[in-house]
């Protein structure tokens, strides 16, 4: 009955998926994000009708925030978390549009993560359509995932802490439900030398590139393949001129770790940097944008339910842990029951082959109703 409907409304959310890919939502464009989001909400009002309650969180210079919530049949609340920013620049979609090709949906934001937003609605949809028993549903809809969620974190914490689940409209790896994702910490260390004529006077400098390359030495040395954690300096500059003793030099350093452990180790290294030259100094700035989510007893109960229900519409479902982080990541640190992945199936997120397999469109939906109808 539920893959009966599912296949039955592709057609329209193809029509939905299209118009939310039209809307171009870059993390940075607050003017966009603004109208993409008042566009986001009028579908889901079009789909369900108003809401029995609504609060629109201001996201100062970034995406705001809003949440629906609809009266369900059965008690308890649901969270279902999606994000409307992208990477892709405003412009992009006048090169790169929207298309449907032999079964591949492709466009600016389709697979991470517009495919699995519009899933979500419909999810509520089907429940109502079908008359199936299903908790109420909190929709939250965040413009700032893509920058580490600057604004939305306080809010999908809050959001989180009264549901009986939190689903993660990402997209899946292949099918599979993502329940463990490493932490990240992104930060910059700033060195600065003295400047000196590398040829006239070439001990009166302090060359910040060369105490930066020791640096990226230690840092590239902290990473550990048997503790999961990878540590990437990106991004160097530094210097003014070939015959000048540079007197400043950076680095940006993406660091992602397994083991919450690891985050005090790593604290620690930077803590410890020094340079061979007394002369140099040496600041480092950045956080911890994300902490792991490590499968917590309540995560691993949930996902059992969904693996159920997939055994019930046919087909297996797998659970994978991956290096990216999401929102998941902050609910999963709380001890709450998280599943994230319930999304599109397709590959090349952050990239210019971005797409989904329309196929599995209707699984993946009839997955949702089937998990909200099971947690009633």
């Amino acid at each position: 009955m539920i893959s009966d409907w599912t296949r039955q409304a592709l057609p329209a959310m193809l029509d939905d998926l299209k118009a939310v890919v039209e809307l171009e939502t870059h993390s940075s464009d607050r003017a966009m994000l603004v109208k993409g989001l008042h566009a986001i909400r009028a579908r889901a009002v079009d789909l369900l009708g108003p809401p029995d309650a609504e609060v629109l969180h201001d996201g100062g210079p970034y995406g705001d925030i809003l949440e629906l919530t609809y009266q369900g049949t059965a008690p308890g609340t649901v969270l279902m978390l999606s994000h409307y920013d992208t990477v892709w620049p405003t412009g992009t979609l006048a090169e790169w549009p929207f298309t449907v090709v032999d079964g591949r949906a492709g466009g600016p934001g389709v697979f991470d993560m517009k495919s699995g937003l519009v899933q979500s609605i419909w999810a509520l949809r089907g429940l109502r359509e079908l008359g199936l028993p299903h908790p109420s549903v909190r929709f939250l809809f965040n413009g700032d995932e893509e920058i580490g969620s600057p604004a939305s974190r306080e809010h999908i914490e809050a959001a989180s802490a009264d549901v009986l689940a939190s689903l993660v409209f990402e997209a899946s790896l292949d099918g599979a439900l993502k329940t463990a994702r490493k932490g990240v910490g992104l930060f910059d260390v700033s060195v600065t030398g003295v400047e000196a004529h590398a040829g006239l006077d070439p001990h009166a400098g302090a060359n910040a590139i060369h105490a930066l390359a020791e640096i990226v030495t230690t840092l590239a040395g902290s990473a550990s393949r048997e503790r999961g954690t990878t540590v990437n300096i990106g991004v160097i500059t530094g210097g003014t001129g070939r015959n000048v003793t540079a007197g400043h030099a950076s680095c940006g350093i993406d660091v992602r770790v397994t083991d919450p452990s690891e985050m005090g180790r790593i604290d620690d290294v930077f803590a410890g940097l020094r340079a061979a030259d007394p002369r140099v100094t040496i600041s480092v700035t950045g956080e911890w944008n994300r902490p792991p989510m490590t499968p917590n007893p309540a995560s691993q109960r949930l996902f059992k339910e969904a693996q159920e229900v997939a055994a019930g519409l046919g087909w297996p479902l797998d659970e994978v842990s991956v290096g990216g982080a999401s929102d998941g990541n902050f609910i999963s640190a709380l001890g709450r029951p998280v599943l994230d992945g319930m999304g599109a199936v397709g590959d090349g997120a952050h990239a210019r082959h971005e797409h989904l397999l329309v196929e599995h469109i209707p699984k993946r939906l009839a997955l949702t109703i089937g998990l909200l109808t099971a947690l009633a």
